[in-house]
């Protein structure tokens, strides 16, 4: 019996969104904590700043963003 397309495309968001979460969570926390590498990229991980910063800065912006489109479903449900 083969799965569904809904299904199999379903999965691969999920296991794509965990991928990058973990990769994310790499880059943003558990890369400060380890030993400083010999490898020329991990250590430019180690060292970034800007990924730090990059979502404690967005939270802002999103709410803003929420509230915006909550105000615009309201106007057009009222107009």
């Amino acid at each position: 019996m083969p799965l569904p397309a809904n299904l199999v495309m379903g999965s691969a968001f999920v296991a794509l969104g965990v991928t990058l979460l973990a990769g994310f969570l790499y880059v943003a926390v558990w890369s400060k904590a380890l030993a400083p590498s010999d490898n020329w990229f991990l250590l430019a991980v180690q060292n970034d700043r800007y990924y730090c910063l990059l979502v404690p800065l967005t939270v802002p912006v999103i709410i803003v963003a929420v509230y915006l489109h909550w105000l615009s479903m309201k106007m057009f449900k009222h107009a």
